[in-house]
């Protein structure tokens, strides 16, 4: 079973505490509110449970329901909407999660491995969080590698007389361009030649190794490279370290599909909210890296990720890994609370393997 953060409450109560009765009234309540997100009465409910019960049995079950915390009555209706603490124990003690079809599992397969012959990862974390985000009608999101990336080749291009673009070429396809300043009347000779001794040396380096490696090299053949390159050499490898390239990247996709199915102004507001979370870029890769801190899918529902708690969004993902089983990033979905989380679970896993299985390879 996936791996979740289960806050008090709902870990302590205990499938004891509800007879069959309860917990197919409770699954009831909760899968209407997935399916339609809104809330469910006494009278609908009776008809559709498997057993028979008369509205007023189902109602006395919801009122005990109501007092575990499980569900509540919003103040417009009769009917209830499970809690957050309810959809968790669903999450937890009571959904079935499905096995992805062999169709989904072909068409995350084909478009993931699809992108990946472009050889650049973020074409394949974009692919995976688009796919996503298609998959899930919700936001595909994906927080890109710690690591920094092999690399493999260095050029220095004057853009202006006191200007020149240093461009970094990684092995894995990722291009990072820095702009330096440079005296005014250098030489290209010496632009060239800085480019020359940074390629004899950072290949197949991160970028951390290549700075020592350069800081060794410069330190030992400072009387063969003349004043000026050496500046040029020292003043690339300044703008690498300046922690630019360490950052972690957000890929976020579809959230336009979070628009699609508003029921009512509150929900426009819900949104609106979330928008304005995932501008909060810090605090976005924050959470996602709670997720790294274990294997397989974790699903945070609501305010138990305190970034999304007043817009009532939830959020499941999963790490993925580089070749030596590394984790080196998370992907996966943020939606509204109502998600189809049985689909979803699945789903997510499955692409983070298959991302791992292609970045490894």
């Amino acid at each position: 079973m996936a791996s979740h953060d289960i806050p008090i409450g709902a870990s302590q109560l205990g499938l004891a505490q509800l007879n069959e009765r309860s917990r197919e009234i409770f699954r009831q309540v909760v899968e209407s509110y997935l399916a339609t997100g809104e809330p469910v009465g006494s009278r609908n409910l009776s008809r559709i449970l498997p057993m028979t019960l008369s509205p007023a049995s189902v109602r006395n079950v919801m009122s005990d329901l109501e007092q575990l915390g499980l569900v509540y009555a919003p103040h417009t209706s009769a009917g209830r909407l499970p809690t957050e603490m309810g959809l968790r124990f669903f999450v937890d003690a009571l959904m079935q999660i499905g096995d992805l079809t062999e169709h989904d599992r072909n068409a995350i397969e084909a478009q993931v491995a699809a992108s990946g012959q472009s050889k650049s990862v973020e074409a394949v974390l974009t692919e995976a969080s688009g796919l996503l985000s298609g998959l899930s009608r919700a936001a595909g999101v994906v927080l890109t590698a710690k690591s920094n990336p092999r690399l493999k080749h260095v050029e220095f291009v004057r853009l202006e007389p006191e200007r020149a673009l240093v461009v970094l070429v990684a092995e894995d396809g990722q291009v990072e361009n820095r702009v330096l300043n440079i005296s005014v009347g250098l030489p290209t000779s010496a632009l060239t030649e800085a480019s020359n001794f940074l390629n004899a040396h950072i290949r197949g380096k991160t970028l951390a190794e290549a700075r020592s490696e350069l800081q060794r090299a410069l330190e030992a053949r400072q009387a063969e490279l003349d004043e000026l390159t050496q500046k040029i050499v020292a003043a690339g490898l300044a703008s690498w370290s300046g922690g630019e390239s360490d950052e972690r990247k957000l890929i976020v996709r579809g959230q336009a599909h979070l628009l699609d199915d508003l029921k009512a102004l509150t929900d426009l507001e819900r949104v609106r909210l979330f928008f304005d979370d995932l501008e909060t870029r810090r605090e976005v890769i924050d959470l996602l890296g709670r997720a790294e801190q274990a294997e397989g899918v974790r699903v945070f529902i609501g305010s138990e990720n305190k970034l999304f708690s007043l817009s009532g969004s939830s959020t499941i993902v999963a790490p993925y890994h580089d070749a030596s089983g590394h984790i080196i990033g998370v992907l996966g979905v943020i939606g509204p609370t109502r998600l189809n989380y049985a689909r979803i679970v699945p789903m997510v896993d499955y692409t983070a393997k298959i991302v791992s299985k292609l970045l490894g390879g």
